[in-house]
């Protein structure tokens, strides 16, 4: 499929070749010592010996033991204990008076209903028992119903 006659770009072209430089690593020099007095200079403290000799030098503290942490006097247990029980005692008490609250609203409710019944019964009964101006009995009319009474007189 190829000629043999034919160029190619790089081979006509020079080819360059690079070669990368090596970076020297750099020598960690150490810092000079320098000596630093330091924040506060602690007292001398100096001794007469009984022979008359005067020692000086620095006192060293002795090591403070840590302070013991101080216990509660009541445990941390019960308290949750406590505040669980009351909690607890809490919620029994409020569902307790929801269910009264319940019963006595289920209460009323129900006086109403008996109460409006009462007070429907009786209208009806006086509106069925009144005297009308009909000798041969009275017709009352609730919801296309029809009652009739005999008017006898006694």
């Amino acid at each position: 499929m190829y000629s043999e006659n034919t160029s190619h770009a790089l081979a006509q072209g020079a080819v360059e070749v690079h070669h990368p430089t090596p970076i020297t690593p750099a020598i960690a020099v150490p810092a000079p010592v320098v000596p630093v007095q330091p924040g506060h200079v602690p007292a001398v403290a100096s001794i007469v010996l009984p022979d008359g000799r005067v020692v000086t030098g620095y006192a060293i503290n002795p090591a403070q033991p840590q302070p013991v942490a101080v216990k509660p006097l009541v445990s941390r247990t019960a308290v949750n204990v406590a505040l669980g029980g009351v909690g607890f005692l809490a919620v029994c008490g409020g569902l307790l008076l929801l269910t009264s609250f319940i019963a006595a609203l289920t209460a009323f409710v129900t006086q109403l209903i008996i109460l409006a019944a009462v007070i429907f019964g009786g209208w009806i009964a006086v509106q069925v028992f009144s005297a009308s101006g009909h000798q041969g009995g009275t017709t009352v009319h609730i919801r296309k119903a029809v009652i009739k009474r005999n008017h006898f007189h006694g």
